[in-house]
């Protein structure tokens, strides 16, 4: 348990961060999901249009660093190649 009155607000600090970081990521992940799922169906214009939703909401948790930017460039690189084969 913190002590010092610093190590209490850092711990205020961090409940309030995870809290945020949670709503992030799970906004991230249902994005993903939405693309993926678009993907399964086989529709390139569905999948398409989730996609271009997806993408700018994938990068945006990157610059709040709540995944990594190399994480989030692998997964649109990789959405973006699986809708790609959906085309050809």
């Amino acid at each position: 348990m913190a002590n010092t009155s610093s190590a209490k607000k850092a711990t205020r600090k961090i409940a309030r961060k995870t809290e945020i970081n949670k709503a992030r990521r799970s906004v991230l992940r249902n994005s993903v999901r939405k693309v993926e799922e678009a993907i399964a169906s086989g529709d390139a214009k569905a999948a398409t249009d989730a996609f271009k939703a997806a993408e700018p909401v994938i990068m945006r948790a990157a610059q709040r660093n709540v995944v990594h930017k190399n994480n989030a460039s692998r997964k649109v690189s990789r959405l973006a190649h699986r809708i790609a084969k959906i085309g050809k």
